[in-house]
């Protein structure tokens, strides 16, 4: 809340100022009135008592006797609780929009929950009479139970998609240009999987050799924020992995950029770079010329 004073205008009553003083707290001490007294609610369940020859003016400290209007503002600021997108789309490309409904997007476990949920609590409201149906309320509680069970179980187990940004140029090659595997890992990393630890647990695991000599500790372990289809200046279909692994330097993934090709592959070549703050970018580009059969 802010308190400003502004100049008279024409049809407004004015008021005058006595005393002012501005330290932690603001004191008012205001001069006889000869109108009545008005009360005005603040936020908080604050009143302020509005005279007609009361001024406040924060501007300075000394004794003003110039007339002047008393008036409110409150200006409110919400907190920004929007999240940095976990992909960031270069400008001037267009990018596309997935809309299309598929069951890769469908959490199983919020389903089977739901459904578990919902059949037990309207078994329980018929069996005991408090809502109709106390017939199927026995066959409401047998399916209801397991359908719950199983729906915590999947949503304990479930890893959920990656964020995916594909644009417009490359969506038009994916179909021509990327290899058979590079078409798997996107379709994997952006629906929900379950009993996997992360995304790309076993590529990771390979080329990584976690636990064996030469290799990292588990908990070092790379994980996968998002991925990116895009075309390289050569016109190459391309597929970007980006990883956050706080625990790595670039030459981890420099040292293993042959294995990410050899896993990846056959068919495509692998690059990695440094993103910013602690991700990493493997940049799996198709060798396939686009027009020809990939």
């Amino acid at each position: 809340m802010s308190i400003t004073a502004i100049s008279p205008t024409p049809g407004l009553s004015t008021c005058s100022h006595d005393q002012f003083t501005l330290s932690n707290r603001l004191s008012l001490v205001s001069l006889p009135f000869s109108r009545p007294n008005r009360t005005i609610s603040l936020p908080g369940g604050a009143n302020f008592i509005a005279r007609t020859n009361v001024f406040v003016h924060f501007e300075t400290t000394t004794l003003l006797h110039k007339p002047h209007r008393l008036a409110f503002s409150f200006s409110t600021r919400a907190a920004d609780s929007t999240q940095p997108s976990a992909v960031s789309a270069s400008p001037g490309k267009a990018v596309v929009t997935d809309d299309e409904f598929s069951l890769a997007k469908v959490s199983f476990g919020v389903i089977g929950l739901g459904v578990g949920v919902s059949l037990l609590s309207y078994g329980f409201g018929a069996y005991f009479n408090i809502l109709p149906g106390s017939e199927w309320s026995a066959i409401m509680l047998t399916y209801g139970f397991p359908l719950a069970i199983i729906g915590m179980a999947l949503k304990y187990a479930e890893l959920k998609p990656v964020p995916c940004l594909t644009y417009l140029d490359a969506q038009k090659l994916r179909e021509t240009c990327a290899t058979p595997i590079l078409k798997q890992v996107r379709d994997d990393v952006i629906r929900f999987r379950y009993g996997d630890e992360q995304h790309l647990d076993e590529a990771l695991k390979r080329i990584f050799q976690y636990g064996l000599a030469g290799g990292i500790p588990r908990r070092s372990a790379p994980i996968l924020q998002s991925i990116r289809e895009e075309v390289t200046e050569d016109g190459k279909y391309c597929l970007v992995l980006v990883f956050e692994a706080k625990a790595l330097t670039l030459s981890d993934f420099e040292k293993r950029q042959a294995k990410f090709a050899s896993f990846f592959g056959p068919g495509i070549t692998a690059e990695v770079g440094k993103g910013e703050n602690d991700l990493y970018e493997v940049r799996l580009t198709s060798n396939t010329i686009p027009g020809a059969s990939p």
